[in-house]
């Protein structure tokens, strides 16, 4: 009798000799097993057991991963893939809002947004097929002036980015918008639109207080994707349209639309309107920015210098009347299509014009400090309004000179004609001490300075302020390796040596001693709101009761007697009481002086702190004077007879 043996699923003829008990149990133990016809005849059937389950477990997780697959693709990424498909024949378009607007304090708008022809893109229209693309952007090229497209730059990796809309080029010129628009006709993915865009009032004048917009970096991008802002969106970059970026910008709005092969809108189906952003009431009197700013390019041209700041303040709160810093730019080559062999000019100017000095410049405040130094002497109990040092030229310490700028010195000297005649030796002493008088010494110096607001931020809304720097016997020993020495400190109680300040702190110190002890934290907004509903932004105090009003009213006589008989004095023929301190600081290894001067008036009920500096001018006396008499006697007396 034949047998077959079926072995792996193919069928082998047997002898039935060849099919004993001993196989038999041998293929059983292995897992095969043997069948018998009805008619006797067998059918043995060898299927291995584990090739089985390998072959069943393969269909297992073949079906898993296709069943995983589908549930991503339709349950997970769904509203993804189904937003490509739809984005096939509907698209959501924004709707722009207006940005806010921003006014001076005397609701006088100092920018507008203007209308912009754009030539705008959508990645995901442009056509797939590489020679119809290359001839697209060849089209282009040959219309749009001054510059030259690649397509892929605008493509992303991330496909629904491709259905945002980029923006290649905008202020368009008219002809040119006109036959880009013929082409988008035409051509795939390409369209002109209408938006909106800044343009600066009064170039130069507000440069670094407004700021400017520029292109939506890919880290901020990243950022604030989530809150609806779009890859070819501009933000605020510094100034305030950087600060009040979210109140300014507003929502926009959406246009769910129906679209063509082409890209272009069939129909409009739903429309979701935008919210206008919201704007800006400046404390800044827009008058006296102007007044300031011209009087300070007349007197920089005259003297064949660049490089200036002023700031003035409301001591009565701390708003910023004024705040210049020159030279300045105009923000509005950033709103159109900067290229960037203009913004490398921009940056490498060696006068760096986009560096804001009044609140980032860091310079040595030479005797302006003695303000604050006369208080600490003060308030620390260590001088009184009878204390007094004899100044016959300045002072030696072993074979060290540190001299007053008069020689033969001025004499007997207390705090206020300390002040009014800027005599070193009294600060000498009251910083360092000399011989059986022990003066406060370099901590307490940086303590009363602190209580002022040196050597940090003043808080202004306003990006990029610097801290200015109290230098400490620590920092010296680990810059230099060098011990704090007495002449160390007698440089820092005359505003020189490692102390650095900016006009801004300059300001706000002064405003301390208007203000009888307190000081205010500067802010340039005033009010936000849309229409007429604003919103008054409160008062901010950061400090009182450091000084006392008996010793606030010395500091306030020795300002006075500054103009009426010291180095101020070109202040006392003005229509209104005056006070101030001039400061000369040396820098540039002591072969150039910066020119200070700060005070405010009027003297008894003040509402105008001003600050001069006049960067590498000389003399506080013979240039910053002047300057803040033209100032003061325009805000007091003459605006109001132009």
């Amino acid at each position: 009798m034949n047998f077959f043996e079926v072995t792996d699923f193919i069928v082998k003829p047997t002898n039935e000799a060849d099919l004993n008990v001993k196989d038999y149990t041998a293929h059983r133990e292995e897992g095969n097993y043997f069948n018998t016809f009805g008619d006797g005849r067998n059918l043995g059937v060898i299927m291995n057991t584990k090739r089985f389950l390998v072959f069943v477990s393969f269909l297992i997780i073949l079906w898993s991963l296709i069943f995983c697959r589908a549930f991503y693709l339709q349950i997970i990424k769904g509203d993804y893939y189904r937003s490509l498909a739809e984005g096939n024949r509907m698209r959501i378009e924004r709707i722009d809002p207006k940005r806010g607007m921003i006014y001076d304090s005397l609701m006088n708008p100092l920018l507008k947004n203007v209308a912009n022809f754009s030539l705008r893109i959508i990645p995901a229209d442009l056509p797939k097929d590489e020679q119809e693309l290359f001839e697209t952007q060849e089209a282009l090229n040959k219309t749009i002036i001054g510059q030259r497209v690649n397509l892929l730059d605008y493509v992303s990796k991330n496909i629904l980015e491709n259905y945002q809309p980029r923006i290649v080029k905008e202020s368009l010129e008219y002809e040119e918008a006109m036959k880009l628009m013929s082409l988008s006709k035409t051509l795939k993915g390409i369209s002109v639109t209408t938006g909106i865009k800044r343009e600066y009032n009064l170039l130069g004048y507000f440069s670094h207080v407004f700021g400017y917009l520029g292109k939506i970096s890919e880290k901020d991008y990243a950022n604030l994707s989530k809150e609806g802002y779009y890859l070819d969106d501009k933000i605020g970059k510094s100034g305030l349209e950087y600060v009040y970026e979210k109140e300014l910008r507003g929502h926009f709005g959406k246009s769910k639309i129906e679209i063509d092969s082409l890209g272009r809108e069939k129909k409009i189906l739903a429309v979701e309107k935008p919210i206008d952003g919201e704007n800006l009431i400046l404390s800044i009197d827009g008058p006296l920015q102007i007044k300031i700013t011209d009087l300070l390019l007349d007197l920089l041209k005259k003297h064949n210098l660049t490089k200036a700041s002023v700031v003035a303040i409301d001591p009565r709160n701390g708003a910023v009347l004024a705040i210049v810093s020159l030279p300045a730019y105009d923000n509005n080559i950033f709103s159109a299509n900067l290229s960037q062999e203009k913004y490398d000019s921009l940056i490498n100017d060696p006068d760096q014009p986009m560096f804001f000095r009044a609140i980032s410049g860091e310079y040595p405040p030479g005797s302006t400090f003695k303000i604050m130094m006369a208080s600490a002497g003060l308030e620390s109990g260590i001088a009184d309004a009878n204390t007094s040092f004899l100044s016959t030229g300045g002072i030696n310490i072993g074979a060290w000179f540190f001299p007053d700028w008069k020689a033969g010195g001025h004499g007997s000297t207390d705090v206020k004609k300390a002040i009014a005649e800027s005599v070193n030796t009294y600060f000498y002493n009251i910083g360092g001490g000399y011989g059986d008088f022990y003066g406060l010494g370099l901590e307490k110096i940086n303590f009363y300075a602190k209580k002022f607001g040196f050597d940090s931020k003043t808080g202004i809304d306003l990006p990029g302020e610097a801290n200015g720097f109290l230098p400490t016997e620590e920092w010296k020993k680990e810059l230099t390796g060098e011990p704090w020495y007495i002449g160390d400190t007698y440089h820092v109680s005359i505003g020189q040596g490692d102390v650095l300040a900016t006009p801004l702190q300059i300001a706000m110190m002064t405003s301390v001693i208007a203000s009888e002890g307190i000081l205010y934290e500067p802010r340039v907004v005033d009010k936000i709101g849309v229409g007429d509903k604003f919103i008054k932004r409160p008062i901010m105090i950061k400090g009182s009761g450091f000084i006392s009003e008996k010793n606030i009213k010395l500091i306030q006589e020795g300002m006075r007697m500054s103009v009426t008989d010291g180095s101020s004095r070109g202040l006392s023929s003005l229509p209104i009481e005056a006070v101030g301190k001039t400061g000369t600081a040396q820098f540039a290894n002591n072969s150039k002086t910066h020119a200070w001067f700060t005070g405010y008036a009027p003297y008894k009920d003040p509402n105008i702190v001003l600050t001069v500096l006049i960067d590498g001018g000389g003399e506080g006396s013979a240039i910053a004077v002047p300057l803040a008499k033209d100032i003061l006697l325009w805000y007091f007396k003459d605006r109001f007879s132009e």
